[in-house]
């Protein structure tokens, strides 16, 4: 089974954002990559809102996921409960909705290498308490 990372916001918006602090990790990170790349459409959401300076970014972005870039895996109801739980335990950083899918989605799926430039996945842990490995900064 080849290795999978689930690829936070931050990445992708820096990606698609030439003027983004990271783009130029962004892209090195894309070009060396030989693992799947999973996220879920609350990514995707938060990626295009953020992108909205453009139209342009947006839609390329969107292509990039449509000729599988990455693939979206849709939340569950399970996900959400877990989602909710998550908002709870981490009330005091707060996480935000996306950060909280995502955790869940690695909880499901057993992924513990996320890439993000989000300093809250250094707090973050699975269920069973493991912490995750952030590859983005390697």
């Amino acid at each position: 089974m080849p290795k999978v990372i689930a690829i936070d916001s931050g990445p992708l918006i820096a990606l698609f954002d030439r003027d983004d602090s990271h783009h130029h990790r962004a892209v090195e990170f894309i070009k060396e990559l030989t693992e799947e790349l999973v996220t879920n459409y609350a990514v995707v959401t938060e990626v295009t809102h953020l992108l909205d300076f453009s139209t342009r970014a947006q839609t390329d972005f969107l292509q990039w996921v449509l000729d599988g870039g990455v693939t979206v895996v849709d939340i569950s109801p399970d996900d959400l409960r877990h989602i909710i739980d998550l908002v709870k335990k981490y009330a005091d950083l707060p996480v935000d909705f996306a950060d909280a899918t995502l955790v869940a989605l690695c909880d499901r799926l057993k992924i513990g290498d996320v890439a993000s430039v989000d300093k809250h996945f250094a707090v973050y842990r699975t269920r069973d308490k493991r912490a995750f490995r952030n590859v983005f900064f390697k």
